[in-house]
């Protein structure tokens, strides 16, 4: 289960990786115009906003990094904490933005949470 929940950890900060790219330095490009499914107009004006949320995406994927170096003792607290942070932030997504949300980033973080606890 130990190595489940580390592999779900990596996708899960690759993800998020993914997110800080997207939201900081692609947002007014076709991508993240297609990814959010909004006009360049829009996204000219909303991108502060929305590179803010790719640095806070970026924190949690150093998180998630950091607790598969950190000492074995720190792992668990570290993932719970973070992959939490994640879930909790798919939830709320998913519950005032889009559906979506919560298949790509709820349900990856609820499952490296359920294998990371299985293995305990």
């Amino acid at each position: 289960m130990r190595l489940a929940s580390r592999v779900v950890v990596c996708l899960v900060a690759a993800e998020h990786l993914w997110f800080l790219v997207l939201e900081m330095f692609l947002f007014t490009r076709a991508i993240g115009l297609k990814t959010f499914g909004i006009d360049r107009e829009y996204a000219m004006r909303a991108a502060p906003l929305a590179a803010n949320q790719g640095l806070y995406n970026g924190f949690l994927a150093a998180g998630l990094l950091w607790s598969l170096l950190a000492p074995q003792a720190l792992e668990v607290p570290l993932q719970t904490f973070f992959l939490g942070c994640v879930a909790a932030a798919g939830l709320y997504g998913g519950a005032t933005v889009s559906r979506k949300i919560l298949w790509i980033q709820a349900l990856p973080a609820l499952a490296g949470l359920a294998l990371l606890w299985m293995g305990r």
